[in-house]
């Protein structure tokens, strides 16, 4: 029998680090700080009323953009 596949985290990190490096986000950012920007989303919640999330900044949108990846329908 052959190896078993990787982890899909592992294909995720593949794909992200040659995007930064096709983008050169690395000159600019670590992968940490890719992934931290992209993770922070503002929702509220108010009492009787359904979660609001907020709006993507315009870095997150740049980031998107480069990383070649569509943003959650729910942030559009």
């Amino acid at each position: 029998m052959g190896a078993p596949p990787p982890p899909p985290f592992l294909i995720y990190l593949s794909y992200l680090t040659k995007k930064m490096q096709d983008e050169k986000l690395f000159k600019d950012f670590t992968m940490h700080e890719v992934l931290d920007e992209l993770d922070v989303i503002e929702c509220f919640e108010r009492p009787g009323k359904r979660l609001e999330v907020g709006e993507m900044t315009i870095r997150q949108k740049e980031l998107y953009a480069k990383l070649g990846v569509e943003p959650p329908a729910s942030l559009q």
